[in-house]
């Protein structure tokens, strides 16, 4: 198979310098789904060279608003238009279902159209009251400068938008790394820009492992911000390597997010069917490779054994499959890699005491098509405690914990008892309760009587180990800013500080 072009320096494609490539393969049936470019150290000072160039001496920093504004709309209808072959790029590479695909390119589009819009409806700087006519003062936001994007496996298009449509919008030019797991969405949205008028340089992408791809855009000194999303390791590493430079860092680290469950919101059937229902969603979708995972159920103890037990029965007739096929409701983990990550995690558990409700192992061959790809059944492990690793650690595969309370301070404990602090639901009917609860839990995202859903105009991002930054809102498009304080003495006079 004939290697793909997919480094993009100064608006040219090209193959890695080393004529490196990697096999990008399909997760429902491990076979080789692209071959790509496979960069370098060599391929990413070239990338960071060709966005320091765009940045210091092209046109794109000092762009209107209005046109910056213009184009990212202008990308956003170029995804509409793409929408079925960038759903079907993103399920093929990821495993996830084509639905789901669509769902992210939508939310894509409204990424970019809201970042045009946040944009473009600002003034042109806010005016400080100096106390006196003589001083007109005045704070400007400026773009950043050249910023290196690290972004991840299990969303990669969602991920770099959120990335790139503030960046682009702020003024600034980039160079990113998608995961080399996943990178073909990236490549597309890459090629959108182009054609949507982006100027050469502005963007740029290096296909490659994050040893050396992100390491170098981490400590490069041309680079003045670095986002980073995924793993707490990696992005430790990141934060490490771009101390020296005392660059601008963001990093989105994930989460293990509780799911609170009190007994009043399962006390009519609709309630009960609501909070399982929703429950399956927050813990299984795109087999649990969600950062805000619902992947610990804090139940109140006096419905947990119902509770548990339908969820497990609904559990087990989730469809697996080719995201592509009809009917299929749950694709593939992402890799080999991620399916024994999984299966360790799942014996760990077993070990430390969890009774496996259902699940726990890999589909027959037969339950499953094709049967030859990374597929792992959801997997419900009762019994749980904060001791076990499976419930400290992000598993980031098909595996619901759950765990039980007796009292509202118990399920806030239980619920802040974890290094990360991203996302986390509570469901009650009592809504005094239900606000009172969210009110204390240590997460960037709460959610009361729900689980998942975002909104471009509001901020993401978690406490403590979860990261530091936040994306979307007004400040993801601050995080791509500089903000400098413009102070105009109208009546310029002698100071007299010194007689001589």
């Amino acid at each position: 198979m004939a290697a793909v072009e997919t480094i993009h320096v100064d608006g040219v494609w090209r193959a890695a310098a080393s004529g490196a490539q990697r096999e990008v393969l399909d997760p429902a049936d491990a076979k080789t789904l692209a071959v790509v470019a496979e960069g370098g150290a060599e391929d990413t000072d070239a990338a960071i060279a060709a966005a320091r160039r765009a940045f210091d001496q092209g046109p794109w920093p000092g762009t209107p608003v209005a046109e910056r504004a213009a184009l990212l709309r202008r990308v956003a209808d170029l995804l509409q238009r793409d929408r079925e072959t960038i759903a079907l790029i993103e399920s093929r590479d990821t495993g996830k279902t084509l639905e789901e695909g669509r769902v992210d390119v939508d939310d894509v589009t409204n990424a970019f159209r809201y970042f045009a819009d946040l944009v473009a409806g600002e003034s042109a700087g806010r005016v400080v009251d100096a106390g006196t006519p003589d001083v007109h003062s005045v704070v400007v936001h400026e773009p950043v400068g050249v910023c290196a994007m690290i972004t991840p496996w299990n969303y990669p298009l969602l991920q770099a938008s959120w990335k790139v449509a503030p960046a682009l919008a702020a003024g600034n030019t980039f160079v990113i790394k998608p995961s080399e797991v996943t990178p073909l969405s990236t490549v597309h949205l890459v090629k959108l820009l182009a054609e949507a008028g982006l100027p050469a340089g502005v963007a740029n992408v290096v296909t490659g492992a994050g040893d050396p791809v992100g390491a170098r855009l981490s400590e490069h000194p041309d680079v003045d911000l670095v986002s980073f999303t995924g793993g707490l390791v990696s992005g430790t590493k990141v934060a490490q390597a771009a101390a020296p430079t005392v660059k601008k860092v963001a990093l989105e680290l994930g989460g293990k997010n509780p799911n609170v469950v009190f007994a009043d919101a399962c006390a009519t059937a609709e309630g009960f069917d609501t909070a399982v229902d929703q429950a399956l969603n927050a813990a299984f979708i795109h087999s649990g490779q969600v950062c805000s995972a619902g992947a610990r159920l804090i139940i109140e103890e006096s419905v947990r054994e119902r509770f548990v037990a339908e969820l497990a029965r609904r559990a087990e007739k989730i469809k697996l499959g080719r995201g592509t096929e009809d009917g299929v409701e749950c694709g593939p983990l992402v890799s080999a890699q991620q399916l024994d990550k999984t299966e360790a995690y799942v014996a760990s558990a077993l070990e430390e005491g969890a009774l496996l409700r259902c699940g726990g192992k890999q589909p027959e061959p037969s339950e499953v098509r094709p049967a030859t790809g990374y597929f792992y059944l959801p997997t419900v492990l009762d019994q749980c405690h904060r001791e076990m690793r499976v419930v400290r650690e992000e598993t980031f595969g098909p595996i619901l914990t759950v765990e039980s309370f007796q009292t509202e301070d118990e399920a806030v404990t239980l619920a802040n008892d974890t290094e990360y602090g991203l996302a986390g639901a509570v469901w009650s009917a009592d809504t005094a309760r239900a606000r009172r609860v969210a009110a204390r839990l240590r997460h960037g995202t709460v959610w009361i009587n729900d689980y998942h859903p975002y909104l471009p105009q509001a901020e993401w991002g978690g406490f403590g180990k979860s990261g530091v930054g936040r994306e979307l809102g007004p400040a993801g498009l601050d995080e791509y800013r500089e903000t400098k304080h413009v102070y105009e003495n109208l009546r310029p006079s002698p100071v007299r500080w010194f007689a001589g």
